[in-house]
């Protein structure tokens, strides 16, 4: 009696622990059964491929298009062109007037080069007129020269002559009056100067 009240005890605790583990298995059995009805939906084909959208697909694609378009067209690229545009300008006023001081550089080295060489030539017809104006001068001055010395020497040697005249006169004084003085003391006479000076030149 014992042991039937024990082994009906016993199976009574395994209904017991059973009946929730039974439930439990049932409730996860129905959400995989709910779960996999409800998710065959969702193996279906991806949206951008699936055909049905095709039309609102190629409706957006045809404003985003356009819209980009005329942000394109009508802002985007005025501004590029006009950046470019006063970029470029920029460009060739710079080269213009790097072109213009280019010039004007080769313009004031030819001036420079042309003053040099006409301070050269200057300088050497100075030169050259100077050389002459001292050249003739100092030749008018040799002439002055020559011509000074010239009148010197001829004065000169007129005051030699007019000394060598007076000497010789002299000389014949001295000679007619020793003549006069020799003969007188010879016994000769008196004899006149006039008389011995003629005797000595003939």
């Amino acid at each position: 009696m014992s042991q039937s009240t024990t082994a009906t005890t016993v199976e009574f605790q395994v209904a017991e622990e059973t009946a929730p583990a039974a439930a439990a298995g049932g409730e996860a059995q129905g959400t995989t059964e709910g779960t996999e009805a409800s998710g065959g939906e969702h193996h279906g084909v991806f949206p951008p491929l699936d055909t049905k959208t095709y039309p609102s697909q190629l409706f957006w694609l045809v404003i985003f298009f356009a819209a980009l378009y005329v942000l394109m067209s009508k802002v985007i690229l005025p501004r590029l062109s006009a950046i470019l545009t006063k970029r470029m300008a920029t460009i060739n006023g710079d080269l213009a007037r790097a072109n213009a001081l280019k010039n004007e550089t080769e313009a004031a080295v030819k001036a420079y080069e042309k003053a040099l060489a006409d301070a050269r030539a200057n300088a050497n017809d100075i030169a050259r007129t100077t050389r002459e104006a001292v050249t003739k001068d100092v030749d008018a001055e040799s002439h002055k020269l020559d011509a000074a010395l010239a009148k010197k020497v001829s004065d000169a040697e007129a005051k030699i002559a007019a000394s060598k005249a007076k000497a010789l006169d002299a000389v014949e004084d001295i000679a007619a009056n020793s003549a006069a003085e020799i003969v007188a003391a010879l016994g000769g006479g008196k004899v006149t100067k006039a008389a011995v000076a003629k005797a000595i030149k003939g």
